[in-house]
This record gives structure tokens, sequence and C-alpha cells, in this order.
């Protein structure tokens, strides 16, 4: 049995600042580790690695706010529109790593902001069904998107398509994790925009079409 989700306004605020700052703890934290390696270590392998950490784990904190600026945040004031194009580039930086690539073909342009911003929460969607990395393409279809994911143990988790029709199981709770597909399913109602997904072997497709 499921139940529609009831949350007001300040749950709903306080979960999605949950969920960003889950997002950047870890690098913020090891930027943290890596200057005390400073303060503390006199080799200068163990130097050098601690300025590397720190590197790699500021780029990875700026690239997780500035996605979250897109995807959660306000980016301008009622009625905005935002460039696909910026939208592309804060997703290679948040999505892009060792495990996981992204095709995007979405056509450049100025879309209003809950559009892009339900892309960019689709494709956290996205993620969660290759649970190992993979393959994300993602294109623009008319007034929606199709994204295909690839790879190694992909699947539909159980939970998705209920949480993204604005529903929970009776004994589940919403927390910072199941925010994110919450609020993409209240973007793609804001929008006039229905999800649907289907499964062939290791490729699953997410379609975003207009209602």
């Amino acid at each position: 049995m499921t139940t529609a989700i009831d949350l007001d306004k300040l749950d709903l605020a306080a979960l999605l600042c949950s969920r960003v700052c889950h997002d950047v703890i870890s690098p913020v934290g090891a930027i943290v580790n890596g200057l005390e390696v400073l303060e503390d270590e006199d080799d200068p392998s163990m130097k050098q690695f601690a300025l590397e950490l720190i590197a790699k784990s500021a780029r990875q904190a700026s690239a997780r706010l500035q996605f979250a600026r897109l995807a959660f945040g306000a980016a301008g004031s009622a009625g905005a529109q935002i460039d696909t194009g910026d939208a592309e580039n804060v997703a290679r930086g948040f999505i892009v790593d060792d495990r996981t690539s992204l095709d995007w073909q979405v056509p450049r342009a100025l879309l209003p902001k809950n559009r892009v911003k339900l892309l960019l929460n689709l494709l956290l969607v996205a993620g969660s069904t290759i649970p190992r990395g993979g393959r994300i393409a993602v294109s623009g279809e008319g007034d929606g998107f199709r994204l295909r994911t690839e790879g190694s143990h992909a699947r539909i988790p159980a939970h998705l398509p209920t949480l993204l029709a604005g529903q929970v199981s009776e004994d589940g709770q919403i927390d910072a994790h199941a925010i994110q597909p919450h609020y993409t399913g209240l973007l793609a109602r804001e929008v006039g925009v229905t999800i649907a997904f289907s499964m062939d072997g290791e490729v699953v497709l997410i379609e975003a079409a207009a209602a």
C-alpha cells in the first residue's frame, strides 16, 4: 500500500538542504584531512599526496555546489530561463568520473528554469539506475527529455516510480535520499510532464514527455 506524500514547505526545504550537505560533506572533509596532513607531516611525498587530495576534493566540492545551485536553487527570479549549455557544464562536472560517462545531446537553448531543473534532477535519477557506473545518454525530445542508462547491474530501484509519483509506502519515510526523486516528481508535475521507465537487459530508459 502507498500513501500520498504530504510535506510542508519547511520540511521540503530542510530535506533538500540535507541532500546538498550530504553531497558536499565528503569532499570538504577530505580537504580538512589534507590540511591536517600538511600541518603534521614532514615527508615530502606525503605533503604532495595531501596537496593532490586537497586540489581534487576542492574541484569536487565546487562541481557539486554548482550543480546544486541549478538543480535545487532559485537560479534567478520567477520566470527566469537557464541556458542548457550551462546545465551541461554543471552536469559534466557532477556526473562524469572514472566510472560514469555522459553523452549530452540536448540542443543548446534558453529554457524555463523549472524545465532545466527537471532535466538535472532526472540525471540524478538516471544515475541511481547504474549503481556501479556506466553510461548516461540524454537527449531533448520536443517538450520533454529521454535518458538512457547502461551499465553493469543496471536496474530500476523499486521506490523510484512511487516517489516520482508523489507517493511513499505506508511504513516508508522521506529522508535526504528519498527527497530528490520526490522533488523531481514535483518539478515534472509543475511543467506538465509525465515520467515513464522501461528496461531491456542492462539498459534503462527514462522518458519525460508532455502529459
